[in-house]
């Protein structure tokens, strides 16, 4: 006889059961959070690197280079530094007054599973890429003024 009056034999087996329930709950708990803080990291780098990035290709042009070309550059170190599969990098140039030139970076992120490739559909429901835009205003005619 247990506690109570109950038998121990009756209680047998619970805890396996609970667990059994309980196991897809915290998996997809732990596959939220590693992609979370993937994406915060991969974000903290991009913002680092991205800046870097502008401030040496689009501060001050080489002569001739066109906001094309520095695009091109601006996006080129940044995918270097970065290097992950499940990320991909677009850099865009714009007018924004007078002389000024304003840089987009954009990182979207493809969510894994635990760092293997994750299909876009997961029953029936879509993985969606998250984003993370980070804007520059360079001063074409002052070399190395970021505003």
């Amino acid at each position: 006889m247990g506690i109570g009056g109950k038998k121990i034999a009756d209680s047998r087996g619970q805890m396996t059961i609970e667990l059994a329930a309980a196991l897809p709950a915290l998996l997809a708990i732990a596959l939220l959070a590693a992609n979370a803080l993937t994406f915060f990291g991969q974000c903290a780098v991009f913002d680092r690197v991205a800046h870097q990035a502008v401030r040496v290709h689009a501060a001050a042009p080489a002569y001739n280079q066109g906001s094309s070309a520095t695009c091109a550059l601006v996006e080129a170190d940044v995918r270097q530094a970065l290097g992950g599969a499940n990320v991909d990098v677009s850099v865009a140039c714009s007018a924004a007054g007078r002389d000024l030139e304003r840089y987009t970076a954009t990182l979207s992120f493809s969510p894994t599973l635990f760092g293997y490739g994750l299909r876009s559909h997961v029953f029936g429901v879509q993985m969606p890429h998250l984003t993370h835009v980070t804007e520059y205003v360079v001063d074409s005619y002052k070399p190395g003024v970021i505003i």
